[in-house]
């Protein structure tokens, strides 16, 4: 399904796949024989998201552009199924994981590769060739990966990254009722969301 959304449309190249239940939402613009598949969604809320040639976007993937902070897939990027590709860059032959997340600021540098369940963390940078282990956690710039057991050493790092600061606009501590008051605010503009019809 494609959607305008505040003013912007989706662009599909003719030689792009769109699955049937696959949305595409507002400022979403495909490569060349991008594929992606179903239940996957590419939304720009007020950032764009933008795919190279032959990437494949696989089932219930989130492709999310935010303002600040585009989505931008290069060429040859497998996204897997579950995975969380939020206001990130992805570079060139990328090799996305089945669940993995990549947060607002992010960049996975040319043919690294984030395993099953791993996360890259906000404004953090993966060297090209990286691998981030199954699970793992990848924070800073450059990223330094930490196994789940290291949590203590983690917080330490990632405090300084500004999580709240770069996804909500808000410090950190500010109440969850206030964040959350902020985003139904925010996320209420696709009340006026039009469908263009099938891809």
């Amino acid at each position: 399904m494609l959607l305008e959304h505040r003013g912007r449309r989706p662009v599909v190249p003719e030689s792009a796949y769109v699955a049937p239940t696959a949305v595409l939402c507002g400022e979403v613009v495909l490569g060349e024989r991008a594929r992606v598949l179903h239940g996957a969604v590419l939304t720009g809320e007020d950032g764009a998201v933008r795919t190279g040639s032959d990437v494949v976007v696989m089932e219930n993937a989130l492709i999310r552009g935010r303002a600040g902070h585009h989505a931008i897939i290069g060429d040859a990027v497998l996204v897997g199924p579950h995975a969380h590709v939020n206001g990130a860059v992805v570079e060139d032959e990328v090799f996305v994981a089945t669940g993995a997340s990549l947060f607002p600021g992010a960049v996975a540098g040319a043919r690294s590769e984030l395993r099953i369940n791993s996360v890259l963390h906000v404004n953090s940078r993966l060297e090209p060739g990286t691998v981030v282990p199954i699970g793992w956690i990848a924070a800073g710039d450059p990223a330094e990966l930490f196994s789940p057991e290291r949590h203590e050493e983690l917080w330490e790092k990632q405090r300084g990254l500004d999580f709240p600061g770069t996804v909500y606009g808000v410090p950190r501590g500010t109440p969850m009722r206030d964040i959350m008051a902020r985003q139904a605010e925010f996320y209420g503009a696709h009340l006026d969301d039009r469908p263009l019809g099938e891809a």
